[in-house]
């Protein structure tokens, strides 16, 4: 089964762009909120979840912008990414995430990133 692309916009309040960054790029933050553990070996990234580990490449960096991975054992050659943007006109910051999924997974995808992001808003107070 093909997987779909899905967004999904979590806004932040006025969080500073270079707070939430931290939290999304810093193997030590992304301990706090996305995984147990975070080792990084260059671009390689490796999550640890109740003592399973799986490894991510690091896509690319747009500085205090977004950060893109790909999962080392997806085969479909899809990507998470997290991006950070501004509302000019009320000052709020977005959390935008991209993801992808199987059709009769994006329910359980997007309650995963939902409770994912509920623990990082409750870590920088938002």
């Amino acid at each position: 089964m093909k997987k779909e692309k899905f967004q999904i916009e979590y806004p932040m309040k006025s969080v500073p762009v270079a707070l939430l960054w931290s939290y999304i790029s810093s193997a030590r933050s992304l301990e706090q909120w996305f995984a147990d553990s975070v080792r990084v070996e260059g671009k390689r990234y490796f999550f640890s979840w109740n003592g399973q580990e799986q490894s991510a490449m690091l896509l690319g960096v747009r500085n205090e912008v977004s950060i893109r991975f790909r999962w080392d054992d997806d085969e479909s050659r899809s990507y998470f990414e997290m991006k950070i943007s501004v509302n000019e006109l009320t000052d709020e910051t977005l959390l935008t995430i991209t993801d992808f999924s199987d059709e009769d997974d994006r329910e359980e995808s997007c309650e995963l990133w939902n409770a994912q992001i509920d623990a990082l808003r409750r870590i920088i107070g938002c």
